[in-house]
Order: structure tokens, then C-alpha cells, then sequence
């Protein structure tokens, strides 16, 4: 029985053809590196995006308000944001929490001591404490205290040292001489009024504005305002991704904006996504050709032997031990093929690793768990195809 099977094997190898074989070969070879770099390119992305060690959490708020356009004008109303639009908006998936940022319904002036010889009108807001990149014990009010602490912007104090203070010949003050400072706080309505100290415990990156604690807001607002809940004008929403295309359409849709710096890679993630999708694309495409190509080439081996199949048929070699035979004929050659593709994506994804590094951006130096388990499944899905083929024309 051997010496059939080795005239078999000799009439397979010249059936098949060392070109067409090579074609057949390349093709899924080419097909399986592009499904695996897409798949690791897209693991790689979701790494520098949502990585702990490339997150940057000042970028995770963002300060949302309406967009003022002409037909607003005088409709002060129209920019305030509903219970039900506050809902929706804490409803999106790529909204983790979101909070009212609540305004002053009262004047507020602000005067320095000394040689500063600062005074200004200005405005108060507050947001929920989980909210404040600054943390401070002296963050807490409660009725009857005389000093208010407050954070300021950090852009406040740069446009003061290098705007206002150079062009009126005053002194530049640094943010520890700026916390030591009290300040005169006069809040007001009509002529009623009532003066605090103002004590500076920390900068804001994240909020632009004169915040102080939701307890005094509450309170001052009862007590000078107009005795009216105020809808907020801004909310302040948190999000694992600035960046999310989702979001930003979410916002143009609702007539909403915020600082544009921190949404600014939305369409260059859309583009990488893009590009990653049609590279995964193509990958299945010419895996499925690889596929129909091998399919095809074991249909024409089995009808270039079908004599010598039929022969040993008729010699007592059983239909599942013809099918093995067959199958490893072609089951190295398309391991090794996988085998190889692994290992240059393996390398390109170290490669890959060491140039983010220079940049400061982390990835695994290793293929993802994704990348092995498409290795698996298109190797298996390739001996299913090869297998279904042969029990197709034997049996």
C-alpha cells in the first residue's frame, strides 16, 4: 500500500504545480499578516487611549455650554440647560458623570491688599466636589464663617502677571504669594451686603472659573438672590475619551461646545479607525481568496488522481484514511505559513512599542491576546475549508 501512496504523493506535487502552490501560499500568508496587524493595531489604539499609563485626567472633563448665535441675542433663557437635557446627556455612553455648574445670582467685587491696589467685579460658580482637580481641607464652608476659600484659574493669574500687571507697572506674584494674600470679598444685591475674606487655596486646570464651595453658593444664592432656582448655563461632564467621534457629533448635533483643544484628535481617531477597518477589510478579502484558491487547488489534485484514488479504493484503503493523507499534504504548509505570520507581527509590534516609547506613549511590547486567538481561528478556519473540500469529492 505504501508505494500507492508515494506514486499518489508524486502525482499530487506535479498536479499542483511549485508556482501555483506558491501563489496559493503567499496569498494566505499576505491575507493573515493584515487581518493580525489590524487587529493588533487596533489593541494598540485602545492601549493608548484608555491605558492607565497614557491617560491624561485633566483632558477626562470636559465644561459643556450651548453655542450663542444671533437668534439668542436677548434670550438668556435659550442657553440654559434643562432636568431633561441633563439627563440625556448623563445617558450617553460615553458619559461617565456629568454635574451643573451653578452661577451667582449676585455682584460680587474683589479687592487685594496693599501696593496691589487690585479691585475688580467679578463672579462666582461652583461644581460638585468630585469634580475639582484641587484638593484642599480647607475646601468646606458652613454659615457664619468669614473666610471663603476659592480657586482660581490658573489662566487668571497668567493673564494678571503677564497682561495686566506689566502693562500698569505692578508687581508679578506667584501662586505662593497668591494663596498667602487675603482678599476682600464684598457679595451684594441692592443694598444689601455682606463682606468675607477671601482665602486662595488652589489653581484649576480643568475649570476656568472663580469657584467656591457649594455650600456658600447655596447659601449666598438664597440669601442675595432673587429667590429663584437659576438653570445653569454649563455642565461639566467626565469621559474616559475627549477624543470620541460619538462625542463630538453628540455635541454638533445638541448645538453644544467646549474647549476645542481637548477634542481636537476626534478626527484623527476617526481617520486611524478608518484606516484600521479598511486594512481588516482587505485581510478578510484575501483570506477568503486564499481560501477559494486552496479549495480550488484540492479539487484539482483530487480530479488529477481520481484514477489512483479509485485504485485504492478498490484495494481496501478506506475513504477517512485518503482524506488524512490528503490533509497532511497541505496542513504543514499552511501552519508554517501562520507560524511565520505571527512572528513578523510580533516584531513589527516590538518595533512599534520601542519608537511610542521615545514618544512617551506606552504599548505592550507583545501581540495582544486578540492577535493570537485570530491566529487560531483563521488556521483552524483554513482546515476546516481544506477537510470540508476533501470529505466533499471522496466521499
Amino acid at each position: 500500500m505504501r508505494p500507492f501512496f508515494q506514486l499518489l504523493k508524486k502525482i499530487i506535487q506535479t498536479g499542483i504545480g511549485k508556482s501555483r502552490l506558491l501563489m496559493a501560499t503567499a496569498g494566505l500568508g499576505i491575507a493573515m499578516v493584515l487581518l493580525l496587524i489590524a487587529i493588533q493595531a487596533h489593541t494598540n489604539f485602545n492601549q493608548l487611549l484608555y491605558g492607565r499609563q497614557n491617560q491624561n485626567e485633566s483632558a477626562d472633563f470636559l465644561v459643556v455650554n450651548k453655542k450663542i448665535t444671533n437668534a439668542m441675542m436677548g434670550q438668556s433663557d435659550k442657553s440654559m440647560f434643562t432636568a431633561e437635557e441633563l439627563q440625556t446627556i448623563k445617558q450617553q455612553s460615553f458619559v461617565e458623570a456629568a454635574g451643573y455648574i451653578t452661577s451667582s445670582q449676585f455682584k460680587v467685587t474683589a479687592a487685594a491688599p496693599g501696593e496691589l491696589q487690585f479691585y475688580t467685579d467679578m463672579f462666582f460658580e461652583s461644581v460638585p466636589d468630585s469634580f475639582i482637580d484641587v484638593k484642599n481641607e480647607e475646601w468646606k464652608w458652613q454659615e457664619g464663617d468669614g473666610v471663603i476659600p476659592i480657586i482660581l484659574p490658573n489662566d487668571f493669574l497668567n493673564l494678571y502677571n503677564f497682561g495686566f500687571a506689566l502693562s500698569q507697572d505692578l508687581p508679578q506674584v506667584s501662586q505662593e504669594t497668591v494663596k498667602n494674600l487675603p482678599v476682600k470679598i464684598t457679595v451684594s444685591r441692592g443694598l444689601l451686603s455682606s463682606q468675607f475674606t477671601g482665602h486662595i487655596v488652589g489653581f484649576s486646570d480643568r475649570i476656568s472659573s472663580f469657584l467656591v464651595p457649594a455650600a456658600f453658593m447655596d447659601w449666598a444664592n438664597n440669601r442675595y438672590g432673587n429667590g429663584k432656582a437659576a438653570a445653569p448655563s454649563r455642565i461639566v461632564i467626565k469621559t474616559s475619551d475627549p477624543a470620541n467621534p460619538a462625542l463630538v457629533k453628540f455635541l454638533d448635533d445638541h448645538g453644544y461646545t467646549t474647549n476645542q483643544d481637548k477634542i481636537k484628535y476626534s478626527k484623527t481617531k476617526l481617520i486611524v479607525q478608518t484606516i484600521v477597518s479598511v486594512i481588516g477589510f482587505f485581510g478578510i478579502v484575501l483570506l477568503l481568496f486564499a481560501l477559494l484558491v486552496f479549495s480550488m487547488f484540492i479539487q484539482l489534485i483530487i480530479a488529477s488522481c481520481k484514477k489512483e484514488i479509485q485504485l485504492l479504493v478498490m484495494l481496501g484503503t478506506a475513504p477517512a484514511q485518503l482524506r488524512r493523507y490528503l490533509l497532511r499534504q497541505f496542513v504543514p504548509l499552511y501552519v508554517v505559513t501562520g507560524i511565520v505570520a505571527v512572528l513578523l507581527v510580533a516584531v513589527l509590534q516590538w518595533v512599534a512599542a520601542r519608537a511610542l516609547a521615545a514618544h512617551e506613549m506606552v504599548v505592550s511590547p507583545w501581540p495582544g491576546i486578540g492577535m493570537w486567538i485570530a491566529a487560531v481561528v483563521v488556521l483552524l478556519l483554513v482546515y476546516f475549508v481544506n477537510n470540508r473540500t476533501i470529505r466533499k469529492y471522496l466521499d
